[in-house]
């Protein structure tokens, strides 16, 4: 509208001064100057339009500005709000550190203990196969005791028995001996579970299929030192102890003497079974001749044919004795003793 305003004033001018040449020229009357007059008029109100346009613009900007405010308002309140995101978002990630830190305090000892446990391992693994090879050195082989049959003999780890060789220790198994229970809870206390060192005389099993072994706690440095035979043998500690006689039988005679001089001093001293009597509890290379029905207290008969001596076999000879008897007795025979342990026909 503003831009048809100035030209129409234009063209007036343009007409008017044309008029005015005209009328000069033809010399009629001076109309062209009102018309260029008028012209101008138009021409200068087409220019001041756009100045009101702003004007109008202005004042448009001013009439709105609590738009713009309320604008700008919003526009602070949503940064504020992603403060608030970005500050519950940064909560979040210190917590969720949190739980990470937890779970790795947590993960932390596990791991530490699982190394530990494996170098533990790997160290006892090392321990062993040196323990091996020095016991090798001497003859002896490593073994665990799993389970604890009587005062001398042990099963191993891998199913195999051991009897103890050249001692006896007072029976608490098939039948009952004076001190035989207390020779069994001491062999329990000391070889349970325990590693030990085997050690092989000269015979390999007995009737039984048992192993004939010496057996050590430690490894000793000279296997025929006196002074470790007493302190690391395990055969030696139940004679020195008093709970276990010597008890040979050739060809395993290697520690034989050892053992009975180690007998006479528990016997002096009354340890063990030797508080018993000289002759102790069970059978053993102590025991004076003819003396062996003493150690068989609970061999009484049933019945009234105890005077009887010669019995058939062991059936005829249990319905009389139930527990056997022991050599020395009248009805002991050397064919029913099987095992050739001083008892024939014990359970």
């Amino acid at each position: 509208m503003d831009a048809l305003i100035g030209a129409i004033g234009l063209i007036g001018i343009v007409v008017g001064m044309i008029l005015i040449v005209v009328n000069k020229l033809t010399k009629k009357k001076n109309q062209g100057g009102l018309v260029a007059l008028l012209s101008l008029v138009l021409f200068i109100i087409a220019v001041m339009m756009p100045t009101s346009t702003d004007e109008t613009t202005d004042n448009k900007g001013t009439d709105s500005s609590p738009g713009v405010e309320q604008n700008a308002e919003v526009e602070q309140e949503q940064p504020e709000e992603e403060i608030q995101q970005e500050t519950h978002e940064e909560i979040e990630e210190v917590e969720e550190g949190e739980e990470i830190e937890e779970i790795d305090e947590v993960e932390k000892p596990l791991e530490v203990e699982k190394k530990e446990e494996i170098e533990k391992r790997e160290k006892n693994e090392v321990i062993t196969e040196s323990k091996i090879k020095d016991a090798a050195s001497l003859g002896l082989v490593l073994a665990t005791v799993s389970r604890v049959v009587d005062g001398d003999t042990v099963e191993l780890s891998d199913g195999t028995k051991v009897r103890l060789v050249g001692v006896n220790t007072p029976e608490s198994t098939t039948r009952t001996e004076e001190y035989g229970k207390e020779a069994s809870n001491y062999t329990k206390s000391k070889l349970n579970g325990k590693q030990i060192y085997l050690q092989k005389d000269v015979s390999d099993t007995d009737r039984y299929g048992r192993s004939l072994r010496l057996i050590w706690m430690a490894i000793p440095t000279n296997v025929m030192n006196e002074s470790e035979i007493r302190s690391k043998m395990f055969n030696a500690d139940l004679v020195l102890n008093g709970f276990a006689e010597p008890s040979t039988y050739p060809p395993d005679v290697t520690y034989s003497k050892f053992f009975v001089k180690f007998a006479k001093e528990a016997r002096e001293n009354n340890k063990g079974l030797w508080a018993y009597g000289e002759n102790g509890t069970t059978k053993g290379d102590l025991d004076k001749a003819g003396t062996g029905s003493v150690k068989n207290p609970v061999n009484t008969p049933r019945t009234s044919n105890a005077g009887k001596d010669n019995f058939k076999n062991c059936t005829e000879l249990r319905n009389v004795y139930p527990d056997g008897v022991s050599e020395g007795h009248p009805a002991y025979q050397a064919k029913m003793d099987r095992d050739k342990d001083g008892y024939a026909c014990e359970r």
